[in-house]
């Protein structure tokens, strides 16, 4: 398929942009171009036509089954859409005088209780953009909160070696050194090794409960009093939460920050590098150190002057916290924690269906994900995550599947790791399941064909090394 700028034609173009209706206003030659952008000339058929061939090369939740563990990938309700198009919602500019945009700043405030209220936290801030955005802040709080008490010391965050990978990268970020720790045999904090570990230099932990194994730590009330004891932060990684958002509050397990990610829980579409909102929330101790008063949304309306300072212009991405708020008001008190039971119901289903052919990596009962070991059949068979993966998108019996998340966590080898989400019907989960012990048996009777799937698709398999070691990202033409 041709790039827009190749199909681009001198002469052609269409009238897309109503008059304006306001005095021409010219920038001052300083900040304009010296010659015109190399925009692309084509006429509105063409346009229609281009855009609508490429989302046919796509694949979203609107598409078919997409599993893709720790991402969420739920279902999106058109009413939260509506909504987040509302003039009143779209037509406003963020240094309007402030009376002007009352029903705006009513909203924010609305989804600060409430997520205040499902996290357990006393303060929440809507700046950070996204998930690992949400993480340097909430690590820069607890910076702030040592430093305050001229506790300088506390250099180190320890992350299991389960862990996200943006958590070590945001603690660095941060300026803080990472102390790793490995997970005991039940795929959960070894106490021990987080006893040996914790001291005068601790600063905090960084842990998602239920982890990335899909499993809910039982000792996660000592893991947060031993961090506690030590002097540090607690730190939650919001990732997971839809498996237990409104059941379970992580300010109650001993959480001290948290960030949540509303573009997975609370159901806003993403994938692709947007939108996203890396919300942040944290304990009164921490509160006074939130980015910028003024841009603070708390569940009792309070400024702070120690800020941390701005991460992020203005409020954060709005429209974002209007497609939560309408997914918390449509849910309501009893629907959330609804949700989050059926996310763990199909999972556990899943996970059932494939059980005997495709085991789980840790036994026992998962959360909302699970993840699934093929170390045995790439040494027996030859058939990696890759490939198992590639090839569940040629299966015609599960119309439309993405493949899971693979080689993730990094403690289990040969990884899949899937999640259905709540939004999944026992039809779906039953063809879903089919197609992948489809791909199993092929694996055991034909599996040097797995190496060239998939087949069906639109691109085939590129060379990833490539691609991610010299991406082209950026149209240069003649």
């Amino acid at each position: 398929m041709k790039l827009i700028f190749e199909k681009s034609r001198p002469g052609l173009g269409c009238s897309i942009l109503a008059p304006c209706d306001v005095p021409d206003a010219p920038l001052p030659a300083r900040l304009t171009r010296k010659k015109p952008a190399r925009l692309p000339s084509l006429d509105e058929n063409q346009i229609s036509r281009h855009y609508s061939a490429l989302a046919k090369r796509v694949f979203g939740v609107n598409d078919g089954f997409y599993p893709l563990g720790s991402c969420t990938m739920k279902y999106n309700p058109k009413l939260n859409e509506e909504m987040a198009r509302l003039p009143g919602f779209t037509d406003i500019h963020p240094l309007q005088p402030e009376h002007t945009v009352r029903g705006c700043r009513k909203l924010l405030d609305t989804a600060a209780r409430y997520l205040c209220e499902i996290t357990g936290m006393d303060a929440v801030n809507f700046q950070p953009a996204a998930g690992a955005h949400g993480e340097l802040t909430g690590l820069l709080l607890i910076k702030a909160g040592h430093e305050s008490r001229g506790d300088t010391a506390r250099k180190r965050i320890i992350i299991p070696d389960s862990a996200h990978g943006t958590n070590p990268a945001s603690a660095v970020m941060a300026g803080f050194s990472v102390v790793n720790i490995a997970s005991g045999p039940d795929g959960c904090i070894d106490l021990g090794a987080l006893k040996a570990v914790t001291g005068p230099d601790t600063a905090g932990l960084m842990l998602t409960n239920p982890n990335t194994l899909g499993i809910f730590d039982p000792n996660i009330l000592e893991i947060t009093r031993i961090v506690h004891e030590a002097g540090g932060f607690n730190y939650y990684d919001g990732a997971n939460l839809n498996a237990v958002a409104g059941i379970v509050r992580p300010g109650d397990m001993g959480f001290d920050v948290v960030h949540l990610n509303l573009h997975k829980t609370f159901s806003t579409p993403h994938g692709g590098g947007g939108p996203g909102s890396g919300v942040v929330g944290c304990k009164k101790t921490l509160a006074p150190f939130l980015p910028v008063a003024g841009d603070v949304m708390e569940c009792d309306g309070a400024e702070h002057p120690h800020s941390i300072g701005r991460v992020r212009a203005f409020g954060g991405n709005f429209l974002v916290a209007v497609r939560a708020a309408a997914y918390l008001l449509t849910l309501g008190k009893e629907g959330l924690p609804q949700a989050a039971k059926n996310a763990v119901l199909n999972a556990n289903y899943l996970m059932e269906r494939l059980r005997a052919k495709l085991p789980p990596a840790y036994p026992g009962p998962c959360m909302h994900e699970f993840v699934v070991s093929l170390e045995k059949l790439k040494a027996e068979h030859g058939v990696s995550a890759l490939d198992f993966a590639k090839a569940l998108q040629d299966q015609g019996s599960c119309p439309g599947i993405h493949p899971p998340t693979i080689y993730f966590p990094l403690i289990v080898h040969e990884a899949l790791m899937i999640e259905p989400t709540e939004t999944e019907s026992r039809e779906t989960l039953d063809a879903a399941a089919e197609a992948f012990l489809a791909v199993y048996e092929q694996a055991l009777t034909d599996g040097e064909s797995l190496h060239a799937a998939p087949r069906t698709t639109v691109i085939g398999r590129p060379d990833e090394v490539k691609a991610a070691r010299h991406p082209a990202v950026r149209f240069r033409g003649e």
